[in-house]
């Protein structure tokens, strides 16, 4: 997988998620993201947009008038095609940032939604951000006879990021989805920024995910109807600890307005995600 980042400034910190599947494919997913890392994907920002003075400003917060840099672009994912799934395809994946013009261009991190930094103070930055999940249909997978499809959903929140040191950084984010699930998601992520030659730089750290009951059940959960059609006992799949994991990142500077970035991830589903029955008969479809 890889991205292309295109930064309108010259200082950038950089580098950076792939759903999480089940343990008989991790090995795969890694073998197959580490030889999609060779072909690049782009995106380029421009500060064109200017903000008129708003009605009133808070005295606290930086404000929103002024002119911005907008990063715009798309990359590759190779991935499951839903949790669990014993099938993976290559995906676009939207590339999508506004930041102040002038600020420092931020390292961007694999699993970061689309986001604006409306606050933006150097090493913490905060703002709304979204996230489009694809739909998931019963009717295109073997193993999902019976258990429903699953609709659309768009995940709309904020993130907080914060820089206790420069080559460090911590953010997370909470989401609301609208749509296929209406529960909450929040990811938190840690990186390692290190660069190691000039233009070039490498990225690693630890990933989590928590989710609420309404945005777990969805996709683990099986009703009374979904266990009648599909054969497998009923599950109440509850939310919490959702997945763990791993990133690395590396990120090659072009030129001022061009970057190329290739990553690779890990998650394991924990919790009621990890126990679904739902989950285990996708992994002995597999088998």
């Amino acid at each position: 997988m890889r991205e292309t980042v295109v930064p309108a400034k010259d200082d950038v910190r950089r580098p950076g998620a792939e759903e999480s599947i089940g343990k008989a494919h991790c090995d795969l997913l890694l073998a197959a993201l580490v030889a999609l890392m060779l072909v690049p994907d782009a995106a380029t920002a421009d500060p064109l947009i200017t903000l008129p003075a708003p009605p009133f400003e808070l005295p606290v917060l930086p404000p929103v008038s002024g002119s911005w840099t907008v990063m715009v672009g798309v990359g590759g994912e190779y991935k499951p095609d839903f949790e669990g799934a014993k099938r993976s395809m290559l995906s676009p994946v939207p590339i999508f940032s506004i930041r102040r013009a002038g600020a420092v261009d931020q390292f961007r991190g694999p699993r970061d939604s689309a986001s604006i930094a409306l606050i933006d103070f150097g090493d913490l930055r905060a703002g709304p951000a979204g996230k489009f999940v694809s739909s998931r249909k019963a009717s295109s997978y073997s193993e999902l006879n019976g258990l429903g499809d699953v609709k659309t959903t768009v995940e709309l929140g904020g993130f907080v990021e914060y820089y206790p040191v420069d080559w460090f950084r911590t953010r997370g984010e909470l989401r609301q989805g609208i749509g296929g699930h209406h529960g909450v998601v929040a990811d938190l992520s840690a990186d390692f920024v290190v660069p190691v030659i000039q233009h070039f730089t490498i990225s690693a750290g630890p990933r989590f995910t928590a989710e609420s009951n309404k945005a777990t059940s969805p996709y683990f959960g099986i009703d009374a109807a979904q266990a009648l059609a599909a054969g497998l006992p009923i599950f109440d799949a509850k939310g919490g600890a959702h997945s763990a994991g791993a990133g690395a990142q590396v990120s090659y500077r072009v030129d001022p307005r061009w970057e190329v970035h290739a990553y690779v991830e890990y998650e394991r589903l924990l919790g009621d995600a990890a126990k679904s029955r739902r989950h285990r008969r996708l992994l002995f479809v597999r088998r």
